[in-house]
């Protein structure tokens, strides 16, 4: 199916267009200084009255009048949904992904927000826990005729919406990352969003053949109703050509199995070949790891966003 085709069959299966957007009514709560850059605590509306909490890290050398290049993290799931922002913005959770902090280190921007269901977006009604209002939420969207995935995107485009309402942002300068949850939500707002000018996902391209071959239970945003009769999750992730992608995959992660990872990667290639942007693609694979942002994995994430925002 030709791309554009295929698009249109997506975009029904997460729900149909989103809404235009409403003012973003952004509240601060509080500043949090650290070692080379501040955490500016705020929340902006994804839709009337749904703030989204998030944290905003600003470099010390950065201001209106040196704006800098920005990039969104979005947070992983791992079942933990106490932790949200916090972890990327190096406050809470394993250190291996403090990776907003570390982006803020080097200069960028950063905007970490919370995802629907997780630390601050939990049930406020505190009837269901954890998994159990992750599970409610999605079921309230798929009955709307719309699913999780629909919701989160969404999201994401508030969240590029903020970014280019700061002063210290350098518009055509934005990029973002994800690991795990977060690496599907790139793939999930690529396609949609070409403000984002780069994009980094980390360890998470389970197909739906994968899933249903070893019977996995996947985090709600990766389903989308209708859509396996007209392509697979790589299908998605090549709608992003020809803007930069860079994907990496641990060999051994029994979330994504690499059997499947090399196929969907043959896929996007194919497209950004036919976009003529070949070079905007690439991905790593490493031998040995699982479920991890190694080393290696966060040099090449690091060289992605140098290469094309900083450049």
């Amino acid at each position: 199916m030709p791309p554009a085709e295929f698009k249109q069959k997506l975009l029904a299966g997460l729900g149909g267009d989103w809404p235009a957007p409403p003012e973003l009514n952004v509240k601060h709560r509080d500043t949090i200084q650290r070692d080379g850059y501040r955490i500016e605590s705020l929340t902006y509306e994804a839709e009337p009255g749904d703030p989204i909490p998030a944290m905003l890290l600003i470099p010390d050398m950065v201001s209106p009048a040196h704006p800098a290049p920005a990039v969104a993290v979005w947070h992983q799931h791992a079942g933990q949904y106490h932790l949200g922002k916090s972890e990327p913005a190096g406050l809470a959770g394993n250190p291996m992904h403090h990776t907003g902090a570390a982006l803020a280190k080097e200069g960028y921007v950063v905007l970490c927000p919370d995802a629907l269901c997780f630390e601050e977006r939990q049930d406020p009604t505190g009837k269901l826990k954890a998994g159990n209002y992750e599970r409610f939420e999605f079921l309230r969207y798929v009955v709307d005729g719309k699913c999780m995935a629909w919701k989160n995107i969404l999201d994401m485009q508030r969240a590029v919406d903020f970014l280019q309402s700061r002063p210290e942002v350098i518009d055509e300068k934005i990029g973002c990352y994800g690991h795990s949850m977060g690496s599907t939500h790139t793939w999930l707002i690529g396609p949609w969003e070409p403000r984002i000018k780069c994009l980094v996902g980390n360890c998470c391209l389970p197909t739906y053949k994968g899933i249903h071959r070893e019977h996995m239970l996947h985090c709600f945003p990766n389903f989308i109703p209708g859509i396996y009769e007209f392509g697979d999750t790589p299908d998605i992730a090549a709608l992003i050509a020809p803007r930069p992608l860079h994907m990496n995959f641990g060999e051994l992660d029994g979330g994504s199995p690499i059997d499947e990872v090399r196929r969907g990667v043959k896929i996007i290639a194919n497209n950004y070949a036919a976009m003529n942007a070949e070079t905007n693609f690439s991905y790593y694979i490493e031998e040995g790891a699982g479920h991890v942002l190694s080393p290696v994995m966060w040099d090449k994430t690091r060289s992605h966003f140098e290469r094309h925002l900083k450049s």
